[in-house]
């Protein structure tokens, strides 16, 4: 009788353990739909420590971008600074990037483009066009001419050698925006315009 009570209460010593171990096992499992908020998740710590980068606004950036380069430079005389100058040249570029009218035909060994717009478009593509023209002929490939005409300027961008069917090609697949950034002048005028230099060809 003695050996039966005690095997009985080993028994159920033993069932009380598994069910003691399983109740702890169910505590530590999050239940489907819910999170526990006491420990943030990595990503939520992830995105919480995460910096922005980007400026929010092209025109903005250029300018971050300057003042950084100006600060950075002890030769820098800001008594000559003028950032006020560099953010007008960013407003025609958006004038005539954006919003200026472009109607190209074909010219023997090139293209020609009437680029027109009204108020401050007009007035944009007159300070961006006609000193671009300049940075077109300095190019071996073709040959640029600028002329002023109601509303805007036309501009005519040929082949020098007429026969090189490639070049004209390329004139008239690049259009007028694609002729507008040939060169590596922009940033390096940008910069000037922000240290008050004299930029030939730029009224501004």
């Amino acid at each position: 009788m003695r050996r039966t009570t005690v095997k009985m209460l080993a028994g159920v010593a033993a069932v009380a353990v598994m069910l003691m171990g399983s109740a702890r096992a169910s505590q530590a499992q999050v239940r489907p739909g819910h999170q526990d908020h006491q420990m943030p998740s990595h990503g939520m710590h992830h995105a919480s420590s995460a910096a922005p980068t980007l400026p929010g606004q092209d025109a903005f950036g250029a300018i971050q971008e300057i003042v950084r380069i100006l600060e950075g430079d002890p030769a820098t005389d800001w008594s000559k600074v003028d950032l006020e100058r560099l953010r007008r040249h960013l407003i025609d570029m958006n004038e005539v990037t954006l919003r200026a009218g472009v109607k190209a035909e074909p010219v023997s060994g090139g293209l020609r483009m009437d680029i027109t717009g009204i108020g401050r478009t007009e007035q944009a593509i007159r300070a961006m066009v006609v000193p671009h023209t300049s940075e077109l002929n300095q190019m071996k490939e073709w040959s640029a001419r600028a002329e002023t005409i109601p509303d805007g300027v036309r501009l005519t961008v040929v082949a020098r050698d007429p026969a090189d069917g490639r070049t004209v090609a390329r004139i008239r697949g690049l259009g007028f925006i694609g002729l507008l950034v040939q060169g590596g002048h922009h940033q390096p005028h940008h910069l000037a315009m922000a240290r008050g230099e004299a930029i030939r060809g730029h009224g501004h």
